[in-house]
């Protein structure tokens, strides 16, 4: 419920800048139209780490599901660093084909997994009575700790509900299909989460196992629902369902380096779009393969999935709530420009931004024990090089133009 009101906030401005621009290069080029050049290139580099990163975690994910499959079917896992490259591989291959393609195919992909969840869910509930579970109303058993780290999953669960921005012009009537597609799904995801949450963690108690080690936990909740099956079928949901994730990542991440690209910020290559496709090829192969880079080292050295998707999804939450953070603090400025300044804008982007901070304080201080406490160490280390390859390249175009002068005086 605390991520899902941050999020609706954070979806509140995301939607008032893209009901006056459709870009391909999403939330940052929304910053670059009001903030500082290098504090644009932080929500750049910020975002393009997000993206990939999410897409390396739901890669893990899905060899987490696909090895569930396996054994369950024939006793045997298989390769997770086949598996990696396979769904890698194939995503690279849609997103650079068509967009159009691969946004249906996501959506019909979630629909079906979405839905045999909520027939789940329903059944547990309906088993369980019209009764309130107390303990969790009472938060019967939370820790600020617990709170913080759950926090950052929770967020995670979110982002990329803005991703409809890096379409651009490419979505119909892009000044009010996307600004509607950023609001609804913000609002419709949180309940279906909060909900889910909330019988997820009613139906463990039920039986009394540890959500927190389950490694199949829709299995448990389909039997206490009194439909087997069905856990077996979400398995196969969550699996296609971590397929259109990655897709989704992909896609998205692409469109933010070729924007990125044109504004100079990565090689000039990557400003290039396929003559018949009109998909950015190069930065889809690009990012496609700085995904999976680290989901394959990580699991030949024999990761669970599952950590895999914790570690690189957190990783991702941080650049998304800078990139959330400074967009939304930008806001009163972008609509400035606009002629289109309401002091209830501000009220919503001050309210955003500060939800924001607080939820990257609280995960930052004090330090998570294990590799998660790594982790905002590699993000600040990736944003030091990623502005330092801004600074680079502008210190590079000033000297580049008193050379031109010269050469048309000449």
């Amino acid at each position: 419920m605390l991520a899902t009101i941050a999020i609706v906030l954070v979806a509140l401005c995301i939607a008032r800048y893209a009901s006056h621009s459709a870009s391909p290069g999403s939330l940052y080029t929304y910053a670059a139209a009001t903030l500082p050049p290098w504090l644009s290139a932080t929500v750049a580099w910020s975002l393009l780490l997000a993206y990939v990163a999410t897409g390396s975690s739901v890669i893990g994910g899905f060899y987490h599901y696909a090895n569930l499959l396996f054994e369950d079917g024939t006793g045997h896992g298989f390769s997770a660093v086949a598996l990696s490259l396979l769904v890698t591989g194939i995503s690279i291959w849609i997103a650079y084909r068509d967009v159009q393609i691969s946004a249906r195919l996501m959506l019909w992909i979630e629909a079906a997994s979405v839905s045999v969840i909520v027939v789940v869910v329903a059944l547990l509930l309906f088993r369980h009575g019209w009764r309130w579970d107390l303990d969790q109303l009472r938060l019967r058993g939370t820790s600020g700790g617990g709170l913080r780290l759950g926090l950052v999953l929770a967020l995670f669960s979110y982002v990329g509900f803005e991703s409809a921005t890096t379409l651009g012009a490419e979505a119909q009537n892009p000044l009010k299909s996307i600004p509607r597609a950023v609001i609804q799904s913000s609002l419709l995801a949180g309940a279906f989460f909060t909900v889910c949450a909330y019988a997820e963690v009613l139906g463990f108690h039920a039986v009394g196992q540890d959500l927190g080690s389950s490694q199949a936990p829709m299995h448990v909740l389909a039997r206490v629902g009194g439909i087997p099956v069905l856990g077996w079928l979400i398995d196969i949901g969550a699996l296609v369902s971590l397929f259109a994730g990655t897709l989704a990542c992909i896609t998205a991440a692409a469109r933010v380096l070729l924007r990125m690209a044109h504004d100079g910020l990565a090689h000039d290559l990557l400003r290039k779009t396929h003559e018949q496709n009109r998909t950015p090829g190069y930065a889809v192969v690009i990012t496609g393969m700085a995904a999976v880079l680290p989901v394959a080292v990580l699991a030949a050295r024999r990761a669970s999935g599952l950590d895999v998707y914790g570690w690189m999804g957190s990783l991702a939450t941080y650049g998304f709530i800078v990139a959330y953070a400074l967009v939304c603090g930008a806001l009163p400025g972008y609509l400035r420009q606009h002629g289109s300044s309401r002091t209830g804008a501000r009220f919503v982007s001050g309210l955003a931004a500060a939800s924001m901070v607080l939820a990257l304080v609280g995960n930052l201080y004090p330090v998570p024990e294990g590799p998660y406490g790594k982790l905002p160490y590699i993000y600040l280390a990736y944003l030091a090089a990623g502005l330092g390859w801004f600074l680079l390249r502008a210190r590079t175009r000033r000297s580049s133009v008193p050379e031109a002068i010269e050469l048309s005086e000449s």
